[in-house]
């Protein structure tokens, strides 16, 4: 009896799963149903943890969000035997209650004080009545080691060379496993910067989360500080807030998915300001529908990002999406929008200028933009700022090319930024340039309004108190 009341006592996955070692980002990550997801995280932002619980919760068969299974195989992944033992293995056996450890295979040590030792295998007790196998590997055994199972998960706990994270997939093939990852990004733009953070490939099963240490309310506020003040700015960026730093240098370093990227609502109509436009035929037309609030907040609610295509089918596509939003017209019925003052030129090839072929088709441009490129580049940066908890712009989830763009402008040579993937910048950087104004409320608003804004400011606080992941 004292024994087994001793076993409750020690059982941290039900304490975890309590809350008493949770916090909401972590829950975020379990809840998360996608086949690809990561934590990129500061050191001892609790990502490890999460990590350890997701890879029990599949053992045991009691996944609280997920289809669970029985006979479950999977691996954790570690760079070297040594970290597997000192970290991994260790979570994972302070989060498997010993009841529920059916046997174990040691590569190094004795099975009777695993802990000291370094695992291969553990057998768990899965709640279907089966038994579930969690095998550990390490980055240092080579490609070869991770080669002929199938497998219904695999984490890993910190970033694999790319070989064994491709191998890792084919692994999971047959059985259409999962695979996660906890990490802090020491190694800068690497495969996992592209291929997870970016989802270059656009991939639907690709999710991450940044964790950094004020995420975490276990950790000692005191020590917090001590250590923040210890540490140079790039180390904090991936020491504390688990960021992707590079010596390249990306010109908008400002710019925070977490934060400036949210959720679309309705949008009052007041606050509809201009469209902005940066024209292309075979490279893309991109083009963003802005709104600013009361305050002065610029909001980025829409994006259409097209190449290869005519003025005609991007004339409609514009009108398409300002009559969806409800759009507000000039006198003569058309949708006015800024243009780079190029659209102005005329070309041997037609004796008509873009600008005037937008205007025939209903959208009247207008060239007179302050093309400025370091005064647009700062004036960007002063809206990404974050003062006071907040930015002065926001853009809308469904603005994926602005934010991935966002994401990837480089610094070049010559104090250059990198003249690739700068579309939505340019047009971004001529809208901020006419330096939207504060739009003053109306001496008395109607109840309407009232409600929009009760509404919009209950959305916004759920947006600050909630937790967000890449989309």
């Amino acid at each position: 009896m004292e024994n087994e009341i001793t076993l409750r006592k020690n059982d941290n996955l039900a304490a975890y799963n309590a809350g008493e070692k949770k916090h909401l980002k972590q829950l975020a990550f379990h809840k998360c149903l996608k086949k690809n997801r990561w934590v990129f995280g500061g050191n001892r932002s609790g990502k490890t943890e999460c990590g350890a619980v997701e890879a029990v919760y599949m053992a045991l068969g009691v996944h609280p969000y997920r289809k669970n299974r029985d006979n479950v195989f999977g691996w954790v992944v570690s760079l070297s035997r040594q970290v597997q033992r000192d970290v991994a293995q260790a979570k994972v056996l302070h989060y498997l209650n010993p009841r529920k450890i059916a046997g174990i295979t040691m590569a190094d040590g004795k099975k009777d004080s695993p802990e000291y030792g370094v695992i291969d295998q553990i057998r768990v007790k899965n709640a279907f009545g089966g038994i579930s196998v969690i095998g550990f590997k390490s980055c240092d055994q080579g490609r070869e080691k991770f080669q002929g199972s199938s497998l219904d998960f695999v984490w890993f706990d910190e970033e694999p060379p790319k070989d064994i994270y491709e191998e890792c997939r084919m692994r999971l093939l047959d059985r259409g496993g999962d695979m996660f990852g906890t990490m802090t990004p020491l190694k800068g733009l690497t495969f996992v910067y592209d291929e997870i953070y970016l989802n270059a490939k656009g991939s639907p099963e690709v999710w991450c989360e940044f964790m950094e240490w004020a995420d975490n309310p276990f950790l000692n506020p005191e020590e917090v500080n001590s250590l923040t003040e210890s540490l140079s700015s790039s180390e904090l960026e991936s020491r504390r807030y688990g960021r992707f730093t590079s010596g390249a240098g990306l010109v908008y370093p400002e710019f925070l998915q977490e934060v400036h990227v949210i959720d679309p609502f309705p949008v009052p109509k007041e606050w509809f300001d201009k469209i902005s436009i940066d024209p292309g035929l075979n490279n893309p037309l991109s083009a963003h529908w802005y709104a600013v609030d009361f305050d002065g907040t610029v909001y980025v609610i829409a994006e259409h990002f097209e190449a290869g295509r005519d003025i005609d089918y991007h004339a409609e596509r514009i009108t398409s999406i300002s009559d969806g939003l409800g759009w507000h017209r000039d006198s003569g019925g058309r949708v006015a929008a800024l243009i780079d003052s190029a659209a102005n030129q005329r070309t041997l090839a037609s004796v008509k200028s873009v600008s005037e072929l937008f205007y025939e088709r209903g959208i009247a441009v207008s060239p007179r933009v302050n093309k400025d490129l370091f005064s647009g580049i700062q004036q960007v940066k002063s809206y990404l700022k974050v003062n006071n908890g907040k930015p002065k712009m926001y853009i809308f989830s469904c603005c994926e090319n602005l934010i991935r763009e966002l994401k990837t402008y480089r610094w070049g040579e010559g104090d250059l930024p990198k003249k690739t993937d700068d579309h939505a910048l340019d047009e971004l950087r001529y809208y901020l340039m006419t330096k939207p104004k504060n739009i003053p409320p109306p001496p008395v608003k109607t109840e309407i309004q009232k409600d929009k804004e009760k509404k919009f400011r209950k959305i916004m606080n759920e947006r600050h108190g909630r937790i967000g992941g890449s989309r």
